[in-house]
């Protein structure tokens, strides 16, 4: 009730409101002043304490001398000028020293920090009051003092733990008006302890009542002026931060990766796609730690990518790559780690994917090449000295059929098919794969070559199983060829390729689909590989001959021509057999190359002759086939200077029977060239008559079949007449191989035939020919 009654009747009431305003605003100023100093480091810290310092003894000093105007007792009053400076200093002083304790790192630092400030706030009230001066005798109520000073020190202190809380909400407001108790609680309370006696007036030297309110505004505005500049630092400095802020956010928000900004061990700011990683809503991700969701994240160096697991509010948790990048903050000097945070199940999943495919067949789904040869080499080090095991090589029957029939989405879905089939029928322990095209491989654990074969039965069944596509019955079959490790090979690819050589031996086969290796087959697999080598380096030094066969005229006995015939000698002076070579060279493409230089030295040779005789050159299907042959003819005969009408190209039935089109095109060509066309071996291909009909040949060369089976054969008697008579009427010279008798001469003259060429006129030989006609009018 003293308290009361000194504010009510001793107190100017407009004053005591400037006052209070005064106090509000700089209490709210001092706490935002001592949170910033708190949270400052470096050089910041100092600037702020300044600032919190004047602020905060700005806000003390100025709420004292205002009430302190307001204070009426009844007598004229007055202040001395040093003691009411030295308030101020102790206020300024005091705040510097509270807000500096009170923002140390120690746990209980903001708590005395409190202390001190209401220390200094009752050090600056007594010593302003020292101050004080009037008519009268000032006596102190102990007891009010120490309750003024008491309530100083812990509305200061909890005024302080509030502000430093940084979960509490609302924690400036609560502070400020505690400090604004606080201080409002010590003036008054401290005024409730001054009692005044008045006597007699001084001379003088003490202000009316007028003088005082005018000082209190003064003091107020100055005061005013004082926070107002505080405040507006502060508001530049939260304007600033607020645009760091949301700059921050926006580079953040920018980023398809998490990314999380954690600042004293904190989470500050997340965004969105770190939200969604976490499952969890901002207001519970800001002011938690990170580890909360990432794993070992506080173990995570700066400047280290590191793969880690982010564990959401629900779900399983997420693989992820963390980036961490270290920086301090300009403002509170804090440490800061930025988190980027990379979701991995896409980046994994591709990977898983890649690994897939370098391991299996894309369109499949089986093994691939690369998993069967790993599997290979693997039982074949677990099967050394224990139990061997089955390779089987698998190629499908028919399927290049449905490829060209129905194309190749239908051929890929009997691929699938057939795949399905095989998988389904395989028993555990076995292993297929497709190393591509319609080639499949397996490994069958079998010990003996029945089990083997039962293997290759039920994956056969599986193939052959129909299937729809499109309306289309789908079907194949299958050749199938087996070898056994470890008899059959010794090596992993020596395996596969006696797997192979059976697999072609089945699919050769008209009455058996499986066959096992045998040795036979890799011996005639080295002697093909023998001629194929051989073909080569007798090709690179020109180590074949070229051996010339007389062609005769029956009529007149004399030469009409020779046909160059190709031989390989061996370095014992023995020949290897063109029945031998030249399939070989055909299937290895290396008749194009044997045969240019075939005809290149025949015409060459040819152009030398002492007589104009017509040199014949045999050409095989695969020349034939090639668009480049005119050009290539064309560009023999410039080069050897040959006259065109002297060569003669012979083309067997089979040859033209492949594509009918395209070799008469090419025959037309050549015969453009002034080059004549001969039909070789006529009697003997698919469909003699119909070729005949397709292109004009200029000579027919009649087998030398028919020559052999003409003593014990009538039928062969009626063929050659048959020949010679179609030739007459077609007007297309006949000539007639293998002839080997005068009796096979003689019976050719009879029925008419053109020309003859065989062992009875001469066998091939390799000197050129001279400028001499063998006579076989008396044979």
């Amino acid at each position: 009730m003293r308290v009361l009654d000194c504010l009510t009747q001793e107190h100017n009431l407009l004053l005591v409101a400037l006052a209070a305003l005064i106090c509000v605003c700089g209490s709210i100023v001092t706490a935002r002043m001592y949170r910033k100093t708190r949270e400052s480091a470096g050089a910041a810290r100092p600037v702020w304490l300044f600032m919190g310092a004047v602020a905060g003894g700005a806000t003390i000093w100025c709420t004292h001398f205002v009430a302190m105007m307001a204070y009426s007792p009844g007598v004229e009053t007055a202040y001395a000028p040093m003691l009411t400076a030295a308030s101020l200093a102790v206020a300024v002083a005091g705040c510097a020293g509270a807000l500096w304790l009170g923002s140390r790192r120690w746990r209980h630092a903001p708590i005395a920090g409190g202390v001190a400030f209401g220390a200094a706030v009752s050090a600056m009230h007594y010593t302003g009051m020292a101050a004080f001066t009037a008519e009268a005798v000032v006596m102190w109520s102990i007891p009010y003092v120490v309750a003024s000073v008491l309530f100083a020190v812990i509305g200061g202190g909890a005024a302080f733990a509030l502000a430093a809380n940084a979960a509490l909400k609302h924690r400036i407001a609560l502070a400020s008006g505690l400090l604004v108790l606080t201080i409002v609680s010590l003036h008054f309370t401290g005024m409730g302890a001054m009692i005044v006696m008045p006597f007699a007036p001084l001379d003088g030297s003490l202000t009316g009542d007028d003088a005082s309110s005018l000082l209190a505004l003064g003091v107020a505005a100055v005061g005013l002026l004082m926070l107002g500049t505080a405040a507006s630092s502060h508001l530049l400095e939260e304007q600033s931060e607020r645009l760091s802020r949301r700059r921050l956010n926006g580079l953040i928000e920018g980023s398809v990766d998490g990314m999380v900004v954690e600042a004293g061990g904190k989470v500050v700011m997340a965004n969105a796609a770190f939200l969604e990683f976490s499952g969890a809503d901002a207001d519970v991700v800001v002011g938690a730690p990170i580890s909360r969701w990432v794993e070992d994240a506080d173990r995570i160096a700066a400047g280290v990518l590191v793969q880690s697991r982010l564990t959401p509010m629900t779900g399983e948790p997420i693989p992820v790559e963390i980036a961490v990048r270290e920086a301090t903050s300009d403002t509170d000097g804090r440490a800061v780690r930025i988190f980027a945070v990379r979701d991995l199940r896409a980046r994994i999943a591709q990977e898983r994917r890649i690994s897939h495919l370098a391991r299996n067949d894309s369109l499949t789904g089986l093994p691939n090449r690369s998993s069967f040869l790993e599997k290979l080499e693997r039982m074949a080090a677990i099967s050394e000295g224990g139990q061997g095991f089955a390779l089987l090589a698998i190629d499908l029957d028919r399927f290049k059929e449905v490829n060209d029939l129905y194309g190749h989405a239908v051929g890929d879905h009997l691929l699938i098919h057939v795949s399905d089939q095989m998988k389904a029928a395989l028993k555990p322990g076995e292993f297929i794969a497709r190393l591509g095209g319609d080639e499949f491989v397996a490994i069958i654990p079998a010990t003996d070559r029945d089990a083997a074969a039962e293997a290759a039965q039920r994956l056969i069944a599986a193939i052959v199983t129909p299937t729809v596509f499109e309306h289309a019955d789908l079907q194949c079959g299958a050749s199938v060829g087996i070898a056994l490790w470890p008899e059959d090979a010794a090596e992993p690819s020596s395996l596969i390729n006696n797997a192979d050589l059976a697999m072609y031996r089945a699919k050769a086969s008209i009455t058996t689909d499986v066959c096992f290796y045998e040795e036979a087959m890799d011996e005639a697999v080295r002697q093909r590989r023998r001629i194929t080598q051989g073909l080569r380096e007798a090709l690179d030094q020109e180590r074949f001959e070229l051996h010339y066969q007389r062609q005769v005229s029956i009529e007149t006995g004399g030469v009409t021509g020779y046909e160059a015939l190709l031989r390989w000698p061996q370095p014992d002076g023995s020949y290897i057999s063109p029945v031998d070579f030249i399939p070989v060279a055909e299937d290895t493409g290396l008749i194009l190359p044997i045969g240019e230089w075939v005809l290149r030295r025949a015409c060459a040779e040819a152009a030398q002759w002492d007589e104009p005789h017509r040199i014949a050159v045999n050409l095989s299907p695969i020349q034939l086939s090639h668009v480049d042959l005119p050009r290539l003819v064309h560009q023999v005969l410039l080069d050897t200077g040959l006259s065109p009408h002297r060569l003669e190209l012979e083309i067997t039935e089979s040859a033209m029977i492949a594509d009918m089109e395209r070799t008469t095109h090419i025959l037309r060509q050549l015969k453009a060239l002034g080059v004549s066309v001969a039909m070789d071996d006529f009697g003997t291909g698919y469909s003699s008559l119909s070729t005949l009909r397709a292109f004009p040949f200029d000579k027919i060369k009649l087998d030398r079949s028919f020559m052999a089976e003409l003593d014990g054969a009538p039928q062969s008697r009626a063929i050659i007449r048959a020949v010679l008579a179609l030739g007459e009427s077609l007007s297309i010279p006949i000539l007639a191989e293998g002839v080997e008798t005068d009796a096979q001469l003689s019976f050719l003259r009879e029925q008419g035939c053109d020309e003859v060429q065989g062992y009875l006129l001469g066998r091939p030989s390799r000197e050129a020919p001279r400028q001499v006609e063998t006579a076989v009018k008396a044979a």
